[in-house]
């Protein structure tokens, strides 16, 4: 399983897709049948990423105050972190910037079917102000327990930075700590391999479910969007590849190799979080030490969503297409920089581009029940832009770790995983200290 998982992910997503269209073509969704179909295929795919969820804070959490415990140079942590920002800046101006230019050039909302419109507020949920103060406060934790407790990646983070300092300058006196936080991610990691098993199971329920609910026909309706926003995509996956290539030469196609199973594991259930102790894994093969992704992995997470930053630039200006509202480049240019600051640290909220894009809808007066628009698409675009999530924060992480020095030669791009011991000589005995005679069983039961 764990050698083949890549084509067992594949097995699961075109075994999905088929069983989810035959679900929908025969049974109606008003059946007592449809509903629990519908619920099993949904829990199957739940219980992975509730697993994944129950990982993500304590390796986040250990990886970063390992890191930084070993690097025993505080300024190498503000040099790594002004390369990292700086890179994330750039990142996000041409993702933001290429969803802006593959819009205005193909158009895609010229004739889209505004006149099927209902009210999304219901599905969307209450959208809340964009307030640059409040996001800035928000990114630190008034209780570290509790950030850990709802998986706040931002707040992790922050804690896990003074933790990490603090143990650095703890020196022997804080030792125990940092080896006790290196046992813990490893054990975050043992466990992801268990979990891992379990992923083609949660990759065909996750598409099984949006295919049995929505059909494949609603990909014909919209398909013009479908098709130019992956081609969007592509284009942007080729632009942060070869950015990639500048650093890393031939390496990077060795780098596409490695992180294909996290990619697939974030298409297929459209999940960030989903891929993230994978990733963490894949890149430790590749040669980036666990001080440097531990460090950029969740701030990536955080500052660095390429996709969805190109979906939101994308979709706006889409909606404006579909009302017929022409937008001047001063005012998409001002789209852009509010985009910029909105689309930080939302990564772990429900359906953030949609809210963020519902958000910047108001902010300019453009209609905000535009968002039906791409509701009942959302599933199928929101699988394209998490994998390039999950690329842009791998090239970045590999192309700083590049440009420190740091990157090590990769190892094999599978490693057979430590097991519990299992079918020992003492055959699960040992321990239990049983008598002599209860083990060879030669006492006459007497009545």
């Amino acid at each position: 399983m764990d050698k083949r998982l890549t084509l067992w992910i594949l097995v699961g997503m075109i075994l999905g897709v088929a069983v989810g269209y035959t679900v929908h073509v025969s049974f109606a969704q008003d059946s007592v049948q449809f509903e629990y179909l519908s619920k099993t295929f949904k829990l199957l795919s739940d219980i992975f990423l509730n697993l994944i969820k129950l990982l993500v804070a304590p390796l986040i959490l250990s990886t970063i105050v390992v890191g930084i415990a070993h690097m025993g140079d505080s300024s190498a942590l503000g040099r790594i972190g002004f390369r990292a920002i700086s890179w994330f800046i750039v990142a996000s101006f041409i993702s933001i910037g290429l969803g802006l230019l593959m819009v205005n050039l193909l158009q895609p909302g010229i004739g889209a079917p505004v006149d099927t419109i209902t009210n999304a507020a219901a599905t969307i949920g209450e959208v809340k102000k964009l307030d640059f103060w409040d996001f800035i406060l928000s990114i630190f934790p008034k209780n570290a327990f509790e950030a850990m407790a709802t998986n706040n990646i931002l707040q992790i983070l922050v804690f896990a930075l003074f933790a990490g300092i603090a143990l650095s300058a703890l020196g022997e006196k804080g030792a125990p700590l940092v080896r006790g936080a290196e046992a813990l991610a490893e054990m975050m990691l043992q466990i992801t391999h268990y979990v891992m098993r379990y992923a083609p199971v949660a990759v065909f329920g996750a598409l099984a479910a949006v295919v049995s609910k929505s059909g494949l026909a609603i990909l014909l309706t919209y398909l013009e969007l479908v098709g130019e926003f992956y081609l969007s995509l592509a284009l942007l996956w080729t632009i942060l590849l070869s950015l990639g290539a500048i650093f890393l030469g031939r390496r990077i196609w060795t780098l596409i190799r490695y992180i294909r199973e996290p990619m697939l594991i974030a298409f297929s259930t459209a999940s960030s979080e989903a891929a993230l102790p994978k990733l963490f894994e894949q890149l430790d093969r590749f040669g980036v030490p666990r001080r440097i992704s531990g460090f950029m992995l969740p701030l990536g997470y955080s500052f660095n969503l390429d996709g969805s930053m190109m979906y939101m630039s994308f979709a706006t200006i889409f909606i404006a297409q579909a009302y017929g509202i022409d937008l001047p480049i001063g005012t998409q240019i001002l789209i852009l920089l509010t985009l910029m600051i909105s689309s930080k640290g939302v990564a772990a909220v429900p359906r953030a581009s949609l809210v963020v894009i519902t958000g910047t809808l108001a902010m300019f007066d453009l209609p905000v029940e535009g968002v039906a628009l791409i509701l009942a698409i959302d599933q199928f675009l929101d699988m394209g832009r998490t994998a390039t999530n999950v690329v842009g924060n791998a090239v970045a992480t590999s192309v700083i770790t590049k440009w420190e020095g740091m990157l090590e030669v990769e190892e094999p791009e599978f490693v057979e995983p430590l097991h519990a011991p299992a079918h020992t000589a003492a055959h699960g005995k040992a321990g239990l200290d049983l008598a002599s005679d209860m083990v060879t069983d030669k006492r006459k039961t007497k009545l």
